[in-house]
C-alpha cells in the first residue's frame, strides 16, 4: 500500500483546509484508514479515522469541528478541518492499516504540515 497525503499549509484562526490522501497498491487489504497529527515536543495523536466498513471515530479534538471521508472510486480519504486554531498546528500524517495473510501492517505517508497563524 502507497500513500500520498496533501492538503496542508498556513490558515488562519477560524479557517478551514482539507487534507487528502490517496492509497494505492493494494487497496483490498486495507481496513482503516486515519489522520494522526503530531505538534512539537508532543507525541503523535490520532485525529480521525474511518474503518472499511464506515464506522468514524474521532478525538475529542475534532469532534464538531473535523469530519473525516472517503470517496471509494478514487480511493481517497479525506479530512475536512474548519474552525481551526493555533492548537491544530502539527505535522498531520495519513495511515492506513491493512491485514494481509493474517498479519496487520501499517503504512503511512509523508507528513503534511498544517500552520494555524495569523
Amino acid at each position: 500500500v502507497q500513500l500520498q497525503a496533501s492538503g496542508g499549509g498556513l490558515v488562519q484562526p477560524g479557517g478551514s483546509l482539507r487534507l487528502s490522501c490517496a492509497a494505492s497498491g493494494s487497496i483490498g487489504s486495507i481496513i482503516v484508514m486515519g489522520w494522526y497529527r503530531q505538534a512539537p515536543g508532543k507525541q503523535r495523536e490520532l485525529v480521525a479515522s474511518i474503518t472499511s466498513s464506515g464506522s468514524i471515530n474521532y478525538a475529542d479534538s475534532a469532534k464538531g469541528r473535523f469530519t473525516i471521508s472517503r470517496d471509494n472510486a478514487k480511493d481517497t480519504v479525506y479530512l475536512h478541518m474548519n474552525s481551526l486554531n493555533p492548537e491544530d498546528t502539527a505535522v498531520y500524517y495519513c495511515h492506513a492499516g491493512a491485514i494481509v495473510k493474517s498479519l496487520r501492517y501499517n503504512y503511512w505517508a509523508q507528513g503534511t504540515q498544517v500552520t494555524v497563524s495569523s
